[in-house]
């Protein structure tokens, strides 16, 4: 008998797919997951707490990637339960309400790491190419309303579009495509008038998302100028080497949305699975990378994290 039997249309319960047709192997499949998600919680909260014990690494910079260790953290707080709950097999369905709040903080957040990486883009240039101005540039006060910001504009941005999902009437079958709740995969199930969210999803998109990545790229155009205008081969590298932490987590953050929205766009008839991996590599990918990226690429994280580990052996 079909878990799906007996569900009717009316109902405020949707069941979440996870990995169709292969629920017998969920077991093994909740061993990389389970990993993946420990790696996220472990990782950042470690870039947390070696930034807020070091004194020497208050600085802006670092400000920011305390932010997108936040950020990263909560993502993939707001989607372990249903992930990890679908693969031990204590989650097969979601209430609507708490279906809109979960798909309030996925698109939150992440437009909140798009904002964040934006700032950091900005850190980086007025660093390198405005070094003489920095400190007087980036103030305490001036970040703190960089954060406010970042806060507002990731929060407030969503609600037009996430509160009208409550009020549509769901005809079909409640069967959403992934282990958790996407804005758009809600959209496919409503049978009522559905064009404002699409215009003004589409519409956050391209001013939010497409907006901060032509900037990163702008700022990354003038970033290269500036370096290349050096004499010195070495300080060329060194000030390279102070970007390439935040181009890796760039790329990590953008490759993955993209993906997700070419195969939600022009993959219809790709198999259910590409969509579901493609969707768990958009909420995945960035919060497990970012740290591993950081504590790597980054000298003054990675040698914190060596002295504490070194104090603790």
């Amino acid at each position: 008998m079909s878990a799906f039997s007996g569900f009717t249309v009316n109902s405020s319960i949707f069941v979440l797919s996870g990995f169709p047709g292969l629920e017998q192997h969920n077991p093994w499949f909740s061993i990389p997951f389970s990993s993946a998600y420990a790696v996220v919680f472990l990782g950042n909260c470690m870039i947390l707490h070696v930034i807020r014990t070091e004194p020497n690494l208050h600085q802006p910079m670092f400000f920011f990637l305390a932010m997108l260790a936040f950020t990263d953290l909560c993502m993939g707080l707001s989607t372990m339960y249903t992930v990890l709950g679908i693969l031990w097999g204590l989650v097969q369905d979601i209430s609507l309400d708490s279906c809109i709040a979960q798909s309030y903080f996925i698109h939150g957040l992440s437009f909140m790491e798009s904002s964040v990486l934006l700032a950091m883009a900005f850190d980086r240039y007025i660093a390198i190419c405005n070094p003489l101005h920095y400190s007087s540039i980036l103030t305490n006060d001036r970040i703190i309303k960089i954060g406010v910001t970042i806060l507002c504009r990731s929060s407030l941005l969503i609600p037009p579009a996430i509160i009208r999902i409550k009020f549509f009437h769901y005809c079909r079958p409640h069967i959403l495509s992934h282990s958790f709740c996407l804005h758009q995969d809600l959209l496919r199930l409503a049978c009522s008038d559905i064009r404002f969210n699409s215009f003004y999803a589409l519409a956050l998109v391209i001013c939010t998302l497409l907006f901060d990545a032509v900037l990163i790229l702008i700022s990354c155009v003038f970033i290269l100028h500036t370096v290349l205008a050096i004499a010195s081969r070495e300080e060329r590298l060194k000030s390279l080497q102070t970007c390439v932490s935040h181009i890796c987590a760039v790329l990590v953050f953008y490759i993955p949305i993209i993906g997700l929205t070419m195969v939600h766009r022009f993959g219809k008839h790709l198999s259910p699975l590409v969509h579901v991996l493609m969707g768990n590599v958009y909420i995945l990918f960035s919060p497990l990378m970012n740290p591993i990226i950081y504590s790597v690429k980054t000298q003054q994280i990675r040698s914190r994290m060596k002295k504490w580990f070194s104090l603790r052996m």
